[in-house]
């Protein structure tokens, strides 16, 4: 199946915040309420021990992902670790939230552009289902700056593009449906737009088979790395995982 750039409802400036937000807490619920990340977790240590750095630089991290669920995984290894959200378009009250849960999460309130991360936010660079929303220029651009800036990279997808991940997808609106409740921070405009609106359900059925659409596969992100200038510079590992019931794709660039 050929990779197909569609539009995502996700990447539009003119989609209202407060909705990029719902659909962004809906993922992070999702990812926090299911180990859909257990598998990837020696993966981040490993990223963690070649670089040295107790710190994760999350990029996309729209609600805050899996993070979560991972921070106290992680922190079984590392009790030191420090983890800080950035995005394009920040959901300030989802980092917010995440900021509760514990006291090693940070945020950056300002845009944070992945193909350009400013230098002082150094460790190990993160991406959680997020590398699809780019198209090839600006992934390799996400790739580069990395290498330019000699900053270590971990990036993971949790769909495929195949007939499988796509059919998942068409059921999400009912899984939104069944879980809008339970979703934090609560508001009410969630459920308005969930249940007497159900703008929400629609966009996220949208975003997802689109999501499974435009993701890379294994040989393109070895294409990606292949035309990247001093690559050689790091090593790289790129592949899948299962986890769980779910298969990862991974990409891991460490510093030699």
């Amino acid at each position: 199946m050929a990779r197909i750039h569609l539009f995502e409802f996700e990447d539009q400036n003119w989609l209202p915040g407060f909705l990029r937000n719902y659909m962004t807490d809906f993922l992070q619920f999702l990812s926090n309420k299911t180990p859909m990340y257990k598998g990837i977790v020696p993966i981040i240590d490993k990223g963690l021990r070649e670089t040295n750095t107790n710190q994760i630089i999350d990029l996309g991290s729209g609600g805050g992902g899996g993070l979560i669920w991972l921070n106290k995984e992680l922190r079984k290894e590392k009790p030191k670790l420090k983890i800080l959200l950035t995005d394009y378009f920040p959901n300030i009250p989802a980092f917010e939230h995440t900021h509760k849960q514990a006291d090693n999460f940070e945020f950056i309130k300002t845009r944070v552009d992945a193909r350009n991360v400013p230098e002082n936010l150094n460790g190990l660079r993160t991406q959680f289902l997020s590398l699809h929303h780019f198209r090839p220029k600006d992934a390799q651009q996400i790739l580069q700056n990395a290498i330019d800036t000699n900053s270590s990279i971990a990036i993971f997808e949790g769909q495929e593009r195949s007939f499988q991940s796509i059919l998942a997808m068409i059921f999400s609106p009912i899984t939104v449906l069944l879980t809008t409740p339970f979703i934090k921070p609560f508001h009410i405009g969630r459920i308005i737009f969930t249940y007497l609106i159900p703008i929400v359900p629609i966009l996220i059925l949208w975003d997802g088979v689109v999501s499974s659409l435009r993701t890379y596969s294994v040989d393109e992100m070895n294409a990606l790395v292949a035309n990247l200038n001093n690559a050689a510079n790091f090593n790289w590992e790129i592949g899948r995982v299962k986890s769980g019931s779910t298969k990862i794709l991974y990409l891991l660039g460490t510093r030699k």
